[in-house]
């Protein structure tokens, strides 16, 4: 399973990317909101500099909701670096501005997918990606788990190629339960991903090491 990190704080970045781990980054204007990265120049700029950290795919949302304007805004983002995946919303012109960049070679990444109805949509629109909200889903008390199962059922029946990017993960065992039921992809916070590297008789085994080196000295 690849693992993303949701954020635009290129720190936690290039902390991800130093674990030796990271496989991507999806980002949002929330969250570049969130870091105080405003105007149209300062965001470009900031795709570029995420871009330069890491070594595999950046997703960058477009904000149009107008199959025009996420075409506009699609292109000039895929224009700033390959590494660049356009994301886009579940919506009917974002279904059909995901085959257009399908059709041009150009990866995407489907977002805010509730439903296996929308994930189907968007792995026969040509998506390179699917994200379902799972935690989203869990605070609603549907269980978010299931529908990543269920996409994945769907698409092993049918071949497709699209990847289940698992979005919106809280923590450490959504990570484990998604590597379980075969999402492609997991993105969430550097916290969860360093959450797998806990363990209390880890903790407790090392420090037993450690004093009885001490009597070798």
């Amino acid at each position: 399973m690849k693992f993303f990190i949701d954020t635009a704080d290129l720190k936690q970045i290039e902390e991800a990317q130093a674990l030796g781990v990271l496989d991507g980054v999806t980002t949002n204007p929330s969250l570049m909101a969130k870091e105080g990265i405003k105007g149209e120049a300062n965001i470009i700029n900031h795709y570029k500099a995420i871009c330069e950290i890491v070594d595999g795919d950046v997703s960058a949302e477009v904000i149009s909701t107008d199959f025009d304007g996420m075409v506009r805004e699609g292109e000039a983002l895929a224009a700033l670096h390959p590494q660049i995946v356009v994301k886009l919303p579940m919506i009917k012109d974002g279904i059909k501005a995901c085959r257009y960049f399908s059709a041009k070679g150009i990866k995407t990444n489907v977002t805010l997918v509730f439903s296996v109805g929308q994930a189907l949509l968007a792995a026969k629109a040509g998506a390179t990606y699917v994200s379902p909200f799972i935690g989203r889903l869990d605070d609603i008390s549907t269980d978010g788990l299931h529908l990543i199962s269920e996409i994945r059922e769907v698409y092993d029946n049918y071949g497709f190629e699209t990847e289940i990017l698992a979005a919106s993960v809280r923590h450490t065992m959504h990570i484990v339960d998604c590597a379980k039921i075969g999402a492609d992809v997991m993105t969430g916070p550097l916290s969860a991903i360093e959450g797998l590297l806990r363990h209390p008789l880890t903790d407790s085994g090392l420090a037993k090491f450690l004093e009885d080196a001490k009597s070798f000295q």
